[in-house]
């Protein structure tokens, strides 16, 4: 099978609705062509021990079925991911399939009981909104066509997922930006001194995609970037070193942009 991508242009905030697990069909439509598609997970930056989501199934939906009907399972093999693992460049398959070709509209996350987030050797347990049976709907429309594979990245932006409420309960509001792998490459690196904590990032509006520097090595990978110009920003964690911005980073689709290794100076 030839690899051939899509390109979707989409950092949307993922909306919370209410489905039930029995009303999604993996059935194929009519067509006897097929083509398959891959959705991976990848994460954002997060000041927690462990990030922890349980994902019962993922499914997708074609276009033209009501909000019903037209559900195909692309994973119904529970799993439970830990977001924190999958930066600078990890990721984590949700799932593949073939799927009959045609255009799909949705994604959609079925996440189950047992998500939890760490802070300081504590887990606590993290509520969703109506109820274990939620599904993470993300509107996004892709094309699949006969004997191609698209590759779909899911960017979990933990940091800005979780909220802490006034009676002390951690609750789970997805934000998630999905980015197709042809348009799309890296900026990687590393920071020096890696004691500097630094964060990296840069501006894809309306968000902010960001990495932490790795505690050991200072590497770091920005994932899923539309091709284009971008202006990198490295913030150390450490007060007595100075910001510091690179301006014209190119990303060309399907390449990463190798920054180097960027000595911080002192303020």
């Amino acid at each position: 099978m030839k690899p051939k991508y899509m390109f979707l242009t989409i950092a949307a905030v993922a909306t919370l609705a209410v489905f039930t697990i029995g009303g999604c069909s993996s059935s194929p439509t009519s067509s006897n062509e097929t083509g398959t598609l891959s959705v991976r997970l990848v994460d954002s930056p997060a000041a927690y021990q462990q990030v922890n989501i349980s994902v019962i199934r993922v499914e997708v939906h074609a276009a033209g079925s009501d909000s019903a009907s037209g559900w195909f399972t692309i994973n119904d093999v529970p799993a439970t991911y830990d977001l924190l693992t999958l930066r600078n460049g990890a990721s984590q398959v949700l799932g593949d399939r073939e799927l009959a070709v045609g255009k799909y509209t949705q994604i959609r996350l079925i996440i189950g009981a047992g998500s939890n987030v760490v802070i300081q050797d504590t887990t606590y347990p993290l509520q969703i909104p109506s109820g274990t049976q939620t599904g993470i709907k993300l509107n996004s429309e892709f094309d699949i066509a006969a004997g191609e594979l698209y590759e779909l990245v899911l960017d979990f932006d933990a940091d800005r997922s979780i909220h802490l409420t006034g009676n002390g309960v951690y609750m789970l509001k997805p934000v998630i930006r999905v980015q197709a792998m042809v348009t799309s490459g890296s900026i990687s690196g590393a920071v020096l001194p890696v004691a500097a904590r630094a964060v990296i990032s840069t501006i894809l509006a309306p968000d902010t995609v960001s990495a932490f520097a790795d505690t050991l090595s200072g590497a770091f990978k920005l994932m899923a970037l539309p091709a284009g110009s971008y202006s990198v920003t490295i913030t150390p964690g450490d007060t007595l070193l100075a910001d510091t911005t690179i301006a014209g980073v190119l990303v060309v689709a399907q390449q990463d942009t190798n920054l180097g290794t960027v000595t911080l100076r002192a303020k």
